[in-house]
């Protein structure tokens, strides 16, 4: 599939730019010029040859605040994606096949979810549990996990009364072996579609937690938190706002074009407002397009 991703011109730039941004991460407090720490006398100074973006109220170097502070907007925003695709995905993908009861607490949970304000929920479980990226992270990602349970159990629904699976049940397959042989197929291109969209939505959280300052302490640095001391000083430092920004919107619309691209190839169609709440007599109703076999 990388492969036909990376013959579209969306794909190339998504993946491009998403390869920065991974760079960054791994390599950016390396790649970091002066501490991102040490502070100088030398406040609200303006670009310069010593210090390529300039300084902050505390005379901080910004480029090297930038490039350190990578590494927690994208370890938080895959923590998110990938707890809401373990969270979500192996619910919806069981509830087709473990009984009403199973399936109707599935469907009331993800209900429950959906209704509850991520920032609140999250400001609130770090008052009990302390002030950590980690748990926010957590806490976000299973609270955008009924993406992931709407589409991997639609997927599966468009399976599960396919003809051979049913001649699978009838010669005694177990469903481990049902799933990883014939629903992974169908379930992973809508899994990999809302992944990249979460993946987005991710660095939008973290970025919003960080801004607030929730979930990492200062002086730590963050794009978010970046974000937030720049628009004390507008007066001095006008432009101060646009890298931080320019990095959370260029990693942001890369996750999407990637998530179109993905799309593109796959030929499905991945919606966080598919129904949940359809029988598996309505077929029709919930599986996405591409999905039938």
């Amino acid at each position: 599939m990388m492969r036909r991703i990376l013959a579209l011109t969306t794909g190339r730039i998504a993946v491009v730019i998403l390869a920065v941004v991974a760079l960054l991460a791994l390599l950016g407090p390396l790649l970091a010029p002066q501490s991102p720490l040490a502070t100088s006398g030398d406040t609200l100074a303006a670009a310069s040859g010593e210090h390529w973006l300039g300084t902050d109220y505390l005379g901080r170097d910004v480029l090297s605040r930038l490039l350190d502070g990578s590494r927690v907007s994208v370890l938080g925003s895959l923590e998110v994606a990938l707890t809401a695709l373990v969270v979500g995905s192996i619910p919806g993908i069981l509830s087709v096949y473990l009984g009403r009861v199973f399936e109707w607490l599935t469907l009331r949970l993800a209900d429950t979810l959906v209704a509850l304000p991520f920032l609140l929920f999250a400001v609130a479980v770090i008052a009990l549990l302390g002030n950590g990226i980690t748990q926010a992270m957590l806490v976000t990602g299973a609270l955008v996990s009924p993406l992931f349970y709407r589409v991997s159990r639609a997927a599966t629904l468009a399976v599960a009364r396919s003809p051979y699976v049913e001649a699978a049940l009838i010669s005694g397959a177990s469903i481990g072996w049902i799933v990883r042989r014939h629903v992974w197929a169908k379930v992973l291109p809508p899994l990999a579609v809302a992944l990249a969209q979460t993946i987005g939505t991710g660095f939008v959280i973290v970025s919003s937690l960080t801004f607030l300052g929730i979930g990492v302490q200062p002086p730590e640095p963050t794009w978010g938190g970046l974000l937030a001391s720049d628009l004390g000083y507008l007066g001095q430092q006008p432009w101060a706002p646009l890298p931080p920004a320019l990095l959370i919107m260029a990693t942001v619309w890369a996750a999407n074009l990637l998530a179109d691209a993905i799309r593109d190839v796959s030929g499905t169609a991945t919606s966080g407002r598919a129904p949940v709440g359809a029988g598996r007599n309505r077929l029709d109703e919930t599986a996405p397009a591409g999905g039938t076999t």
